[in-house]
């Protein structure tokens, strides 16, 4: 990979994979490339997902890896919002600030994801790394075909910003 396909590489692609007795697994190469490219560090950080709102008052949550310093700019960015009552402040810190963890990948790729987060995103032994272009989200498959029949029934299609980007 060039120099400057580095710095303008994201996370993209859906990479299936498995989480070990141990609760580890790989995080894929071609992530892991784009972290020290564009990032240009291995660390990131580990934490739940915002909750995805489906039918019937239930939502489903999965994990997000943030690259290191992109973690800074979001805690940053979520000190100086506005428009978020306490209520909701209070939600998204102890939601997504408060457990966060600090990780790095070994020399094989793999980490460690902590019980906690395999109970609360029901991560069993088959998941799925999504790239959202500047974060990962990690789903167990069960909870990824929910969220995904989700998202596919409330597709923009037909709206004005969908016809701007060619959809």
């Amino acid at each position: 990979m060039g120099k400057s396909a580095k710095k303008g590489a994201m996370f993209r692609g859906i990479i299936e994979t498995t989480i070990d007795a141990k609760g580890r697994t790989s995080l894929p190469a071609k992530f892991r490339e784009v972290l020290t490219g564009k990032h240009g560090d291995e660390r990131f950080f580990l934490t739940n997902s915002a909750p995805v709102r489906l039918a019937d008052e239930q939502s489903s949550s999965g994990l997000l890896i943030f690259p290191y310093k992109e973690w800074f700019v979001f805690e940053k960015n979520f000190m100086a919002i506005k428009g978020l009552t306490s209520e909701q402040r209070k939600n998204i810190l102890h939601t997504i600030i408060a457990p966060a963890q600090e990780c790095c990948a070994d020399k094989l790729g793999r980490f460690l994801i902590p019980p906690t987060f395999r109970r609360d995103a029901v991560l069993g032994r088959e998941i799925q790394f999504v790239g959202t272009l500047d974060r990962i989200e990690i789903w167990s498959m069960s909870e990824w075909d929910k969220v995904h029949a989700h998202h596919m029934k409330n597709f923009p299609s037909g709206t004005e910003a969908a016809a701007e980007l060619g959809l």
